[in-house]
C-alpha cells in the first residue's frame, strides 16, 4: 500500500479496536499502525517482528516488540491473553502457514484484524488475461521475482475460508484507488481488511 492509501485504511481499523484493549500485532514492521492504537486507543500494545531494522523503528517508537518468527509467536501465548490480534499485510507476507497462524490467533485472542492485497481487482484480473504475466498493481507493486507475496488471495477466497472454518466474519472495509469501495468489492477494491472472531463468541 502506499502511505495515503495505508494512512486510510488504519483509520477504519483502528476504530474498530475498544480503547484500553490489549492488542498484539504480528508482522507489526515498523510499527506505524500499533504507534497510532497506542496513541489514539490507549491500547496494551505486543508486537512481533523478525526484521532487524522494524524491531529498531518499534523501539525507537517506544513500542514492546519480540524480535520472533512470526509462525511460532503465538505458541508462546495462554488462551485469551489478547483482545485483539491484528495482521496487516503479514497474513499474506510473512506467514508460512496461514491456517494455523490464524487458528492460534483465535485461540490467545478474542478478535482478529486482517489485511490484504486483493489478486482478484480487475487490473490484476486484465493483466492475466490479456497479457498473460503475472500482475503488477497498486496493491501488488512487484515482480514475480522481487514479491515479498507468499500468498495470494482475493476477498471472496478470505470469505470462503472463514465460511469453512466457522469464522464470523463481524466487520470489513474495502479500498479502491479512491478509497472505500462498496460496490463489488472483490472486483473493485485494491485491499481489504476484516473483523472476524470465533463463530459461537459472535453469537454468544
Amino acid at each position: 500500500m502506499t502511505s495515503d492509501h495505508g494512512t486510510i485504511a488504519h483509520n477504519a481499523v483502528i476504530g474498530w479496536v475498544e480503547p484500553g484493549s490489549s492488542v498484539l500485532e504480528l508482522g507489526c514492521g515498523a510499527g506505524d499502525l500499533l504507534a497510532r492504537l497506542v496513541k489514539e486507543r490507549s491500547v496494551k500494545a505486543q508486537g512481533i517482528e523478525i526484521d532487524d531494522g522494524a524491531v529498531f523503528a518499534c523501539i525507537e517508537k517506544g513500542l514492546n516488540v519480540l524480535h520472533e518468527d512470526v509462525d511460532e509467536a503465538l505458541h508462546d501465548y495462554g488462551d485469551q491473553t489478547f483482545d485483539y490480534v491484528i495482521f496487516d499485510q503479514s497474513l499474506q507476507r510473512v506467514v508460512r502457514q496461514p491456517d494455523l497462524v490464524l487458528q492460534e490467533a483465535l485461540r490467545v485472542s478474542r478478535k482478529v484484524i486482517v489485511g490484504f492485497s486483493n489478486f482478484a481487482h480487475y487490473r490484476a484480473r486484465g493483466q492475466i488475461l490479456l497479457r498473460g504475466r503475472t500482475p503488477v498493481t497498486r496493491s501488488l507493486p512487484f515482480a514475480w521475482h522481487d514479491t515479498p507475496n507468499l500468498h495470494f488471495l482475493s476477498i471472496c477466497d478470505f470469505r470462503d475460508y472463514c465460511d469453512s472454518r466457522g469464522m464470523a466474519i463481524e466487520q470489513s472495509v474495502f479500498f479502491g484507488s479512491k478509497g472505500i469501495t462498496r460496490v463489488a468489492p472483490n472486483l473493485t477494491a485494491l485491499t481489504a481488511f476484516f473483523l472476524i472472531s470465533k463463530f459461537y463468541e459472535a453469537c454468544g
